[in-house]
């Protein structure tokens, strides 16, 4: 069903057993992330709490809801789809960003239900709405009414966690003359500086940055506008972490997921629309000129990142419903929520990949991995090289992949997803002389301390394929396998050996 709001999310999860009411007195000050760990670790509920306790002592007037995003079931669940379907939302993805020309009216006929979807979905604005029944302004704003998290031992600040960043560029020059630049979605965490004043933590590539240079190289005088969502549907706010095609909006892939249109609704103070049915709004301004130091907070790579300035976001209204819900999260070393949408979100990146490169059998993120650093790609080789080719490919594809550190490249029998076969493959399949492939110089997670300089650094990439010639000029090993014939026979015969265990077969064809 689809979920016009985060409550009726709320709702479809309490009712099936994943989300749980606590009324304990719990603090915002690293007790929710102690509790989170514990949940993310055995695929616990969403949680809200009931009673919670602020930095200064006093008691929230809202509760606070963590750990929405924290199995993969959830994750699919808020796309309106159940774990198997997610690679329908990528082949989806891999249509609109790249759409074949049908072969014929049949086919044409087929395309035409899902490119008349495309187009009904845009947004749709609404003249009141729920994320607006209470508006603060002036004297009234005050950030510490909020319940915002303080996550890890030594940060400097309180953390919002889930803000879903709204910004709009510049009026840009194009072919057909002038055209503004589409809304951007985007997650960036916010260092609170004080009753109306956050840090506006966005790395250089992301939409919202993009938006922030364009505006100021387009001589701009006045701070980009920016409105901070928290808490909208769960369509809206996976469709943010998503690679949605620049051609489409995150609003129009939000209705896509729900089957339905997104309303929205016109901010108080700043020129841009937001989701209708959210639960708090901040709106305001991102300076050009007033940047502070950000950090050092814990982050996904598990280790706390080191201080850097961001512009600073001015909050000039906070609009809410009148008995909002605040959204929160942690960010840790793996198991946490990003991890689990890195997961998640692997099954929408197939059939991107495959798109461009058909070969690829499966492709794997290992959460371990902090989500993104490392991949593993199993795929069918067809000539000498084509191992190398289809890495270079993973990082330059999608934009998502380009801070991916490790390539790990494994032939079609290899079980990408299980470390004792890719281990197997990389102990048997390689030479490290002549397999693997270092790359210097190439954009690196700023987050990544590793690297020699911050933001630039290297990348490998691991040919564990069997070799063809002139890869190699020896004669290649062959593998091991029981004939058929046996292994159909002791299956039969299993049972009857009194043995424990299944007896499933072990061998990949």
């Amino acid at each position: 069903m689809p979920y016009a709001s985060l409550r009726e999310f709320i709702d479809r999860l309490e009712q099936s057993g994943r989300l749980v009411r606590v009324k304990t007195p719990v603090s915002t000050v690293l007790e929710m992330t102690e509790i989170q760990t514990r949940l993310l670790a055995e695929g616990g509920p969403a949680v809200i709490f009931e009673n919670v306790t602020k930095a200064d002592g006093t008691r929230s007037e809202m509760p606070v809801l963590i750990n929405l995003f924290g199995t993969v079931e959830r994750v699919a669940w808020g796309m309106d789809r159940e774990p198997h379907e997610l690679r329908e939302v990528g082949e989806t993805l891999a249509f609109l960003k790249q759409p074949e020309p049908p072969r014929g009216l049949r086919d044409a006929w087929e395309m035409l239900p899902l490119v008349k979807t495309v187009m009904a979905m845009r947004p749709r604005t609404v003249g009141s709405a729920p994320c607006q029944e209470v508006v603060l302004t002036g004297d009234q704003i005050d950030l510490g009414r909020l319940p915002i998290q303080s996550c890890w031992p030594g940060e400097p600040g309180p953390l919002i966690t889930w803000p879903l960043v709204v910004t709009q560029g510049p009026t840009a020059n194009d072919r057909d003359g002038m055209a503004e630049d589409r809304f951007n979605l985007g997650i960036y965490r916010m260092q609170v500086l004080g009753r109306d004043r956050t840090i506006m933590r966005w790395l250089k590539h992301r939409g919202g940055a993009q938006h922030h240079h364009r505006w100021k190289a387009a001589g701009k005088r006045e701070p980009l506008p920016a409105a901070v969502v928290l808490g909208a549907d769960p369509g809206t706010i996976l469709a943010a972490v998503t690679p949605v095609p620049e051609t489409l909006s995150e609003y129009q892939f939000a209705g896509m997921l729900r089957g339905k249109k997104v309303d929205l609704v016109d901010c108080k103070t700043v020129p841009l629309k937001v989701p209708a049915q959210a639960e708090i709004i901040l709106e305001g301004y991102v300076s050009l000129d007033e940047y502070a130091d950000e950090g050092p907070y814990g982050d996904h790579t598990g280790y706390y990142n080191s201080v850097e300035k961001f512009p600073v976001f001015q909050v000039t209204a906070i609009t809410m419903r009148r008995d909002p819900i605040y959204l929160s999260t942690f960010t840790g070393r793996p198991p946490d929520e990003p991890s689990v949408l890195g997961e998640s979100l692997n099954e929408v990146f197939i059939p991107l990949l495959r798109q461009q490169f058909p070969e690829i059998i499966d492709f794997w993120l290992p959460p371990e991995g902090c989500s993104y650093r490392i991949a593993v790609v199993s795929m069918r080789k067809a000539y000498p090289g084509h191992a190398k080719r289809v890495m270079m490919g993973v990082w330059s594809f999608l934009r998502q992949f380009m801070y991916t550190k490790w390539v790990i490249v494994v032939d079609d029998d290899i079980n990408a997803r299980d470390w004792k076969d890719v281990m197997w493959a990389v102990s048997t399949r390689m030479d490290p002389a002549r397999d693997i492939t270092v790359i210097e110089g190439t954009p690196i997670d700023y987050l990544d301390f590793a690297s020699p300089e911050s933001g630039l650094g290297g990348k490998v990439g691991l040919d564990a394929t069997n070799k063809l010639p002139p890869e190699t000029h020896r004669e290649w090993g062959e593998k091991i396998a029981m004939d058929a014939k046996t292994v159909e026979e002791v299956s039969r015969k299993w049972a009857s050996y009194g043995l424990p265990g299944s007896g499933k077969p072990i061998w990949r064809k």
